[in-house]
């Protein structure tokens, strides 16, 4: 089985990142639970949204992310067992390919280069399944479309849903000694 995994808000946490950035741009701290639903270039006041909107395109944004809980150790377990691919879209971004590349070396260096795609847009990408955040991502999958849940999209209903690591070990009977 060949499983294509996603990398922002579902093994990097760059949400935490644009809090901190509007935190430390606008002395505001916003929490996760505040944008249940939405994103944080939503809510802000309507002078600072192109800013928000701006922070990914900036050096530094996708370096040193967090990890969203668990990934490492059950991606691992994943990679062990399956066919796993990390698929990210790191071209919109101009420093994000860089930045993500090192992440992924720091985080998932047992991730073989070969099996890390850093591309435009995934719609062209062929697997039994993808891990991934995003619907408009989801929405063009041929084969089993997981979304993985991020504030961003805890209303949407029209997949399956993976809403953290812990759950994925269970969906693919991963056991671990």
């Amino acid at each position: 089985m060949r499983i294509l995994i996603d990398m922002d808000e579902v093994m990097a946490d760059a949400i935490a990142r644009f809090l901190e950035w509007y935190e430390r741009d606008f002395g505001v701290r916003y929490t996760k639970e505040d944008l249940k639903g939405t994103k944080l270039s939503e809510i802000v006041p309507e002078e600072q949204r192109n800013i928000v909107k701006n922070y990914p395109h900036q050096k530094g944004f996708f370096k040193d992310l967090p990890l969203i809980p668990n990934s490492r150790e059950v991606i691992e377990e994943l990679y062990n067992r399956y066919d796993v691919y990390v698929a990210s879209a790191a071209m919109e971004f101009r420093y994000s390919l860089e930045e993500k590349f090192e992440w992924l070396e720091e985080h998932f260096p047992f991730i073989h280069w070969r099996r890390r795609i850093f591309c435009g847009d995934k719609h062209l990408l062929k697997a039994d399944v993808l891990i991934d955040d995003h619907e408009f991502n989801l929405s063009t999958f041929e084969g089993r479309a997981i979304m993985f849940t991020a504030s961003h999209n805890i209303n949407e209903t029209k997949y399956e849903r993976l809403d953290n690591w812990l759950d994925a070990r269970k969906l693919f009977e991963l056991i671990t000694p």
